[in-house]
């Protein structure tokens, strides 16, 4: 491997850096190793101290169980425990953000959110251009009309309950004074004033561009709660021509931002992957990336979308993002990356790779001085997790002001997402907060790592409740009424985003619309959402509720959550389950960690469409996988299920997985002898699932997917 003072960088990735990021940047390479090394060598200690303090903690709370398994459990001296040893910081003063220069669709504009792993060109291309998507289309193709869309051609009953529907959405949201868009002939500007058949909208704020004849325009564009509706006209289109007024599609302002994922959703284990996930983040930010596919036979090429303009009711001209707005989540404090090793031979903390490496990329948006831009604002957003507590969150924010100084950009620049998904997290959320008050972006929930961590640090406690009926637990609830009173608590309204967790299945849109509109009713700014279609649907949500009026009701009342109901740990009150409930909860987490895993590890796929043990399709991530393989860990160490009894488990789902994926040409069975890389890396998850640090899945899913790649090579 290559050398350059201090440091040993495979070549692969050296030659990404010098010959395709550090071209047009006034940035040499001997500048930039050198700047790599100096933050390696400064903030590899800290990082390693602080993952030492961890498991220092983690090493009490174990004792502390094991001292008080068999007494009722006291809240009061558990909380003066964990402030003792300093899980639990002071709470300080009051105060509120200083983020500055942030871009609308962080700060104003509330929305859905995709997350999207970073090494699928086309995927990542999906999510940046799903800032626009077809309602109709969207309604069409889901079961939100009732089954799934017919093969072949147009259905006309199924295409004329579309339109009788998104009238609907139009009537509630864009109400005619005298009429209805459902029926409406003629839609012209007038005056700089949209008329319906003649008729006013019953608020003339919310015309706000068009494209075309004032007079029979061909789009027309609607403003509501900061999100814009286009209705398109043209009368030769298959639905266009059956409509008295030419309208053919309804498209909706959808994903507002998009994370492009280097962490759970992907498969990064050494130079190879990362140049992979970085060369698409360049492209994006470059504004040049493509991908070629082929698609019912034909080679297709997808490219960015442009910003779009259109007339405004003035005369003068309305710019419309093409785009979502992109931040990039890098990975958290505890993995190294073979990729690049320090002087003492010691792989790099790829988190420090990642903040450096992605700032780079990022300055080539930053440097633009005209045509479509990520941010406006000059501020690059990163999205760092599995943070534990104020001072993690201490030594991000001086990472990158490290950063900064060493790439020559004002302090600052790099705004910071905490994702509040750690149990030392959530319990400290504020002085998190306050840690990197002049950088946060973005605060969210996270169900699923947020109960792994919550079953790996309470494992000596005791048995936890079967997955269905942690959820139901008080803890949860006020886990998430917690960060929203604390994110409106430190004034990030209107400075940044307050964000909730997935909707794991894709093909279940029904559902969404009816329990999704919950999130923007809780006060969240933005949602994640598993699809371009999810977000269009999501985004009608955002129109029926008007976040930024929740949020300010809602700092009205004050905090409704405290730190106590966090503390309530989810086991198991009664322990009465019978042998098939047990195995029943065990062969769900098993064929989930499975199903995940094979992927993982065989593909190098890092977030999919899973079928579970009912074969409903859901989306997977090391989150999902972590809960499943700590669960099960769990119930081991508690002899809830024995180790015999989980290895035939194991083995029977590894059948049912292979059966699942009978039809992919990739797939490698894994029962053929379950001696497989696969299957061995799913049963270290569980069988060593204890030991983990913080039980995550990186550890083994990066050793076992490494031990492959070089029987391949």
């Amino acid at each position: 491997m290559p050398q350059t003072p201090e440091l040993t960088i495979d070549p692969d990735l050296k030659r990404f850096i010098e010959d395709d990021v550090l071209t047009g940047l006034e940035i040499s390479a001997d500048h930039f190793w050198s700047e790599f090394s100096r933050l390696l060598h400064d903030f590899a200690p800290r990082n390693r101290a602080l993952l030492q303090v961890r498991q220092e903690i983690q090493d009490k709370i174990d004792i502390w169980h094991l001292e008080n398994r068999d007494k009722p459990h006291d809240r009061d001296a558990y909380k003066a425990f964990l402030e003792e040893i300093g899980y639990m910081v002071p709470e300080g003063g009051a105060f509120s953000v200083e983020t500055a220069n942030v871009d609308p669709e962080i700060a104003a504009v509330p929305g859905p959110q995709l997350v999207v792993p970073s090494t699928n060109a086309r995927f990542v291309l999906n999510a940046a251009n799903a800032r626009w998507g077809s309602f109709y289309d969207c309604l069409y193709g889901t079961d939100v009309m009732g089954g799934a869309a017919p093969l072949g051609g147009l259905d006309a009953g199924r295409a004329a309950r579309v339109v009788a529907r998104a009238a609907v959405f139009l009537d509630e949201i864009f109400p005619v004074e005298a009429g209805s868009h459902a029926n409406a002939a003629q839609y012209r500007v007038t005056g700089g004033t949209l008329q319906v058949d003649g008729s006013d909208l019953k608020d003339r704020g919310c015309f706000v561009g068009y494209q075309g004849d004032a007079d029979a325009p061909q789009s027309i564009v609607l403003r509501n709660n900061g999100l814009h509706v286009e209705l398109v006209f043209d009368r030769a289109h298959p639905i266009g021509k059956t409509a008295p007024s030419g309208l053919a599609d309804v498209r909706l302002e959808s994903a507002i931002s998009a994370i492009i994922d280097l962490e759970d959703s992907v498969a990064c284990v050494d130079a190879e992957d990362k140049v992979l996930a970085y060369r698409n983040w360049l492209g994006l930010m470059q504004g040049d990336l493509q991908d070629t596919f082929e698609k019912g036979g034909k080679p297709m090429t997808r490219r960015l979308s442009a910003d779009r303009s259109f007339t405004a009711p003035d005369g003068g001209t309305l710019t419309l993002k093409g785009r979502a707005l992109l931040l990039v989540r890098n990975v958290g404090h505890l993995m190294t990356n073979p990729a690049i090793r320090d002087r003492d031979g010691n792989e790099a903390f790829e988190g420090l790779m990642d903040a450096m490496i992605t700032v780079l990329i990022a300055m080539h948006d930053l440097n633009k001085t005209g045509g479509a831009r990520n941010s406006v604002s000059g501020s690059v957003y990163v999205v760092k997790p599995k943070m534990h507590g104020p001072d993690e969150v201490a030594f991000a924010n001086d990472v990158f002001s490290a950063v900064e100084q060493a790439l020559g950009l004002p302090q600052y620049t790099v705004k910071l997402g905490i994702m509040d998904e750690e149990r030392r997290t959530s319990v400290n959320l504020k002085e998190c907060i306050r840690a990197a008050r002049h950088r946060v972006c973005f605060i969210n929930t996270g169900f699923l790592d947020r109960t792994g961590d919550e079953i790996h640090t309470s494992m000596e406690a005791g048995p936890f409740s079967r997955k269905d009926f942690i959820k139901r637990k008080g803890w949860i609830t006020a886990y998430e009424n917690q960060n929203v009173d604390i994110g409106l608590e430190c004034g990030l309204s209107g400075r940044a985003q307050i964000g909730k967790g997935m909707w794991a299945v894709p093909d279940k849109m029904t559902a969404m619309l009816e329990q999704k509109i919950e999130h923007p009713r809780a006060g969240a700014t933005c949602a994640w959402v598993p699809s371009p279609t999810a977000a269009t649907l999501h985004a009608s949500h955002y129109h029926k509720v008007d976040v930024l009026a929740v949020q300010a009701d809602l700092a009205k009342g004050g905090r409704r959550a405290y730190v106590d109901a966090l503390l309530d740990i989810p086991l198991a009150a009664y322990r009465k389950w019978t042998p098939a409930q047990i195995r029943r909860e065990v062969e769900n987490n098993a064929q989930g960690i499975l199903g995940y895993v094979v992927r993982w590890i065989d593909q190098g796929v890092g977030c999919s469409k899973v079928p579970d043990i009912n074969d409903i399709g859901l989306m997977e991530d090391r989150a999902t996988c972590r809960i499943s393989a700590q669960h099960i860990a769990n119930w081991l160490h508690h002899g809830i299920v024995s180790s015999d009894e989980v290895m035939a488990i194991m083995r029977q789902m590894a059948e049912v997985v292979d059966r699942q994926n009978a039809g992919d040409p990739a797939y490698r069975p894994m029962a053929q002898g379950f001696d497989g890389i696969a299957f061995q890396a799913a049963c270290d998850l569980v069988f060593q699932g204890r030991a983990q640090p913080s039980g995550y899945t990186e550890p083994v899913l990066h050793r076992r997917r490494l031990e492959l790649k070089a029987q391949q090579h």
